[in-house]
């Protein structure tokens, strides 16, 4: 064989190996965002529509929430919210529409105190799954729920079911020591 042929084989060779070693990064990389994100990848790829979409917006939360200066809350504040929560919690019998924004508004607060912006609902919902995916939906959820009710469209059951998420939300922010 003359050394052109040669050229156009390593040419060949070089192409396929740089198309296995980007579909390998490609692959890796969506096995890294599915690890972290567990249910908001599958969220934000329902969301978007595709792959590249969904894992280019994850991408930008992990770059915007890198930024921040989010912290952990020292036991006093701690101690401080997680009464809070028991009186939210307590007044539940009797007012569990009142009960449901006072959660929703004590969520903003923890996120505040830690370190989140809180000035839109779907940015704090994106920002927190970048720490806490598990709970993200969970918290979307509840905000729904509280929506429905400043409009009386929820049930008793519903507000039921926003508290249980308001408190999952909650222990997550409040930290390793939440108020059980």
């Amino acid at each position: 064989m003359d050394g052109a042929v040669w050229i156009v084989i390593a040419v060949i060779v070089v192409i396929a190996i740089a198309i296995a070693v980007y579909m390998a990064m490609r692959k890796k990389r969506t096995e890294r965002l599915q690890g972290r994100f567990g249910p908001e990848y599958e969220r934000a790829l329902n969301e978007k529509g595709d792959r590249k979409s969904a894992e280019a917006e994850l991408g930008e939360r992990e770059r915007r929430r890198a930024k921040l200066d989010v912290r952990e809350l020292d036991p006093r504040e701690r101690e401080e919210f997680s009464a809070r929560w028991t009186e939210v919690q307590t007044r539940f019998v009797d007012q569990p529409g009142t009960s449901v924004k006072h959660a929703d508004t004590l969520v903003q607060e923890v996120m505040r105190a830690r370190g989140y912006p809180v000035d839109d609902f779907e940015q704090r919902a994106a920002d927190v799954s970048v720490d806490h995916p598990q709970v993200a939906e969970n918290y979307r959820a509840a905000h729904a729920i509280s929506l429905a009710n400043d409009h009386e469209r929820a049930t008793t059951e519903d507000l039921r079911q926003a508290m249980v998420h308001y408190r999952a939300l909650f222990d997550e922010l409040l930290g390793s020591h939440a108020h059980h």
